[in-house]
């Protein structure tokens, strides 16, 4: 069943695209705002953080609600720079339709592409939304021939430019009962077998018909209708509007039946404490209500329903299927849980990034003094609740070596974390330079064993078989051992602890693509306890990964570069210097297009130096390609982090928690 009257829509573009600015016209043309806010003077409604205002920059999704034609939207606002993936990825989920902002001068930019495949992967209908057309440089046919090629030719451009690259530029629609554009109707005619057969007959079709099936045509996703403006003119923004209304779907929902929502946000406040940001596919949620949050089996209280309305919050009591709000008291929820039930209608993950390097955090020392101890508790526990909201950063506390890590996307990344930091924790930290995160898997087959029976009482003794496993395969588990050698519940503290067997290996990075089979084992029916397993399977696989020995697996990116001819010869040397792989350049209008593979240490900085290289003008998209073999020269080996199962005796101590 879908909702008419509701459209939850996410506004995605590459950075500095106009999405911000779009918003605060949507907020100021449905009556929410009396004065438009600006991104420059840091005076706009959904740039909530004091970083944002400052840098000019989304780093954050935010929410906001109006109404517009009786149909109420949840709009959100999504970061647009490619440091802040991860953020897009959990608002996808949610989204029944989006608008993708394309500038009229740089045109269709690297992330441009990654988030028109991530729409195109999860099927949501979505507008195209051309900005900036005053502005100059502006050639708004040169970007729809970008997009035909990059992106889709299904489009319906329901307007053209007037006066374009000026102070005069104007939008005209020619997609009206006075104006039925003749591209338009070729395109409706190829999703729809009855309008073709009209048009091919040269009937004539009504502006109604054709109209209900472009509509449908964008709601299947077959077409995706084109529109164009400035929107620092306010210029197409209403129009805008008029067409989410009328050409973007509702959603999917049913509030009869048993709830089913899930968690995509969760943001912190003072006052109310943990906020978990919802999307309810099916049911309802009720202040004073406890719910069951089915990820982790647990029942809480809802304390309170709140929507961001007129840049307040506002409590609405109570909130149903098809909408989104924000609920308060769930204190143990996280991103990703679902609450009340799971449904065949909650939608998959999607991956835009992964984070490829790793840093570490830092108290900063005061002006001629030294780090202080108590300084890492605070830091670690604002890490960790900047975690909670974004579980990209996967946050580790090494406590033994009194080191902190997070993982993260790059440098624009750092900065924005330092100062979310120091303005809302009041903490001051150090960011040492990023290190690519490497793995490692076994080079041969071989075997571990483990024979954990002293001091009593406790008596864990297995063997394990390790062979190395197909790329991109993971861990693979499997026990060929009877429960009368052990228990089934030990085997199955065995097979959870696994897992965390493989954070760090022998060279210290975490160990992928193997296959760990459980071939002897023995319990003792008076003094083994689950607890006994958990203690002894990791160092029985570090034994075995001493056997094998292990290799390091390096990060690799593809990428896609668009250059002028006169850089082919450059371009391609320095991919050879970074030990990349390309493809033959396709050649045209005396550009060239070339894709390959790039390790990630050694091009780090390459899109800074591309764009010096090329003045500008040289586009560079890039997406994570997976993990190759590479030499320890090349890649990186560090000590273990933490007391190693190899060293069995801090380990059993720190186990039985008798280590100070």
């Amino acid at each position: 069943m879908i909702n008419s009257k509701i459209r939850n829509i996410g506004i995605l573009a590459h950075v500095d695209a106009g999405k911000t600015t779009i918003t605060e016209n949507f907020l100021f043309l449905a009556g929410q705002t009396k004065k438009l806010g600006s991104v420059d003077d840091g005076t706009t409604q959904t740039d909530f953080m004091a970083v944002e205002r400052e840098r000019g920059i989304s780093v954050r999704s935010s929410n906001t609600t109006f109404e517009w034609e009786g149909v109420k939207i949840n709009l959100i606002d999504t970061p647009g720079h490619v440091d802040f993936s991860a953020d897009v990825e959990r608002v996808l989920r949610v989204l029944d339709c989006a608008i993708l902002v394309v500038s009229a001068v740089e045109g269709v930019q690297a992330h441009t592409e990654t988030l028109w495949n991530a729409l195109q992967n999860l099927k949501i209908p979505t507008i195209i939304f051309i900005n900036k057309i005053d502005r100059a440089g502006s050639d708004v046919e040169l970007v729809i021939n970008e997009i035909k090629k990059e992106l889709t030719d299904k489009l319906a451009i329901l307007y053209d430019v007037i006066a374009e690259a000026s102070n005069e530029s104007d939008i005209n629609l020619v997609w009206s009962e006075e104006k039925k554009n003749e591209e338009v109707i070729e395109t409706i005619a190829n999703t729809n077998e009855a309008v073709l057969e009209k048009y091919l007959e040269e009937e004539n079709i009504s502006f109604s018909e054709l109209d209900k099936s472009l509509i449908n045509a964008v709601n299947y996703c077959k077409i995706y209708p084109v529109l164009m403006g400035s929107a620092k003119k306010s210029l197409g923004v209403e129009e805008l509007l008029n067409s989410i209304t009328r050409y973007l779907p509702g959603p999917k929902s049913d509030e009869n039946k048993p709830l089913s929502a899930l968690v995509y946000k969760i943001t912190h406040e003072k006052t109310m404490g943990q906020i978990a940001h919802v999307k309810i596919f099916n049911g309802e949620i009720k202040n004073r209500e406890t719910i069951k949050n089915a990820s982790q089996e647990i029942n809480e209280k809802v304390t309170q329903v709140r929507k961001l309305i007129s840049n307040k919050f506002e409590d609405i009591g109570e909130v149903r299927a098809g909408d989104i709000a924000g609920i308060c008291g769930l204190q143990n929820a996280k991103v990703g849980d679902v609450l009340g039930n799971f449904s065949d209608v909650l939608p998959e993950d999607i991956s835009l990034r992964t984070p490829l390097l790793t840093v570490q955090v830092k108290p900063a020392r005061p002006a001629g003094g030294a780090e202080n101890d108590k300084d890492y508790p605070a830091l670690a526990e604002a890490l960790q609740e900047l975690s909670k909201e974004d579980p990209a950063l996967d946050f580790e506390w090494l406590r033994e070596d009194k080191e902190l890590h997070v993982k993260i996307m790059g440098w624009i990344q750092i900065e924005v974390l330092e100062k979310i930091l120091e303005n809302r924790f009041s903490i001051k930290a150090k960011f040492d330079d990023p290190t690519v995160i490497y793995k490692e898997t076994p080079t041969k087959k071989g075997e571990g064993f483990v024979r954990y029976w002293m001091p009593k009482p406790c008596w864990a003794i297995m063997k394990f078989l390790i062979e190395p496993n197909e790329r991109g395969n993971g861990v693979v588990y499997e026990s060929k051992i009877s429960v009368n050698d052990v228990h089934q519940k030990y085997q199955n503290e065995v097979e959870r602890t696994i897992p965390n067997g493989m954070r760090q290996g022998i060279k210290g990075w975490e160990v992928t693509d193997l296959k760990i089979t459980l071939i002897e084992g023995e319990d003792h029916q008076v003094h083994s306890n689950p607890g006994d397993f958990i203690v002894a399977t990791p160092m029985g696989i570090m034994d075995g990964l001493t056997n094998t020995g292990t290799a390091l697996l390096e990060p690799l990116i593809s990428f896609k570069i668009s250059a002028t001819e006169d850089l082919l010869g450059a371009i391609t040397s320095d991919i050879t210097q970074m030990r990349g792989t390309f493809e033959s350049p396709e050649m045209g209008n005396g550009k060239f297009i070339l894709n390959g593979i790039l390790p990630v240490s050694t091009s780090l900085d390459f899109p800074v130096r591309l764009s010096s290289r090329s003045g500008g003008k040289a586009k560079i998209s890039t997406k994570f390609h997976g993990y190759q073999k590479c030499s320890d020269e090349l890649g990186k080996t560090r000590e273990y982090k933490g007391i190693s199962p190899l060293d069995t005796s801090k380990w059993i101590l720190k186990a039985r928690k008798a280590l100070q």
